[in-house]
């Protein structure tokens, strides 16, 4: 069973879900698809949380909460929202290793850093072995496609996973996730079926649902 997960290193609540997917059942073979949140939200009309004053607060407060009762790491990084493009493109370029990409979240959610102060960044490519140097079009260009090849298989934030076509949106959809993987039959439930069928009863002006 293929899942692959989508996510990007801005968002806390992919690195509080990163720490979960150890608890993935052993059938899964996990990819990582690093893919831009600000392409999948323009593409969608969407604001991030972020964006959002009262929810900016909340959420940050939010992640705070969830990481100290997980008990894991956490500090809050020098400025956000902020640039992950570099972040993304390493990632690309270095080959999208669960390693790697527990390092790259760890630098900005553990660590506190963000690409743009300049000695932490200098410092991990170092640790890396990475020559500080442009990123090659070819990694822009494959974060380009996988950007794209999100919004078009449905997803609309990050972190979403997507295995057999279902989508799962979301560090709080870990427990949907992994009982999906050990059961796929829990989506050919009547209940289930009535939920993707329920029709729209009102919609705001200028604003219509889509199907999946």
């Amino acid at each position: 069973m293929r899942v692959d997960w989508y996510f990007d290193f801005i968002s806390p609540f992919a690195y509080l879900q990163f720490a979960k997917l150890a608890t993935i059942p052993s059938n899964v073979d996990l990819h990582f698809e690093p893919v831009l949140l600000a392409g999948i939200l323009a593409h969608s009309g969407q604001l991030g949380p972020a964006e959002i004053g009262s929810k900016r607060r909340f959420t940050y407060r939010h992640v705070t909460w969830l990481a100290d009762r997980a008990e894991l790491p956490f500090r809050m990084p020098s400025g956000h929202p902020f640039n992950s493009l570099p972040l993304l493109r390493l990632a690309w370029r270095l080959g999208r290793s669960r390693d790697l990409i527990g390092r790259l979240f760890r630098f900005v959610w553990a660590d506190g850093h963000i690409p743009q102060d300049r000695d932490a960044w200098r410092a991990l490519l170092a640790e890396l072995g990475v020559p500080e140097a442009p990123e090659a079009s070819e990694v822009k260009e494959r974060l380009r496609q996988a950007t794209e090849a999100a919004t078009a298989r449905g997803v609309f934030g990050v972190p979403t996973s997507i295995v057999d076509g279902q989508l799962f949106w979301g560090n709080d959809a870990t427990d949907f996730l992994i009982a999906y993987c050990r059961n796929p039959e829990i989506l050919a439930s009547p209940a289930m079926r009535h939920a993707d069928t329920l029709p729209v009863a009102a919609a705001r002006p200028g604003k219509s649902a889509t199907a999946p």
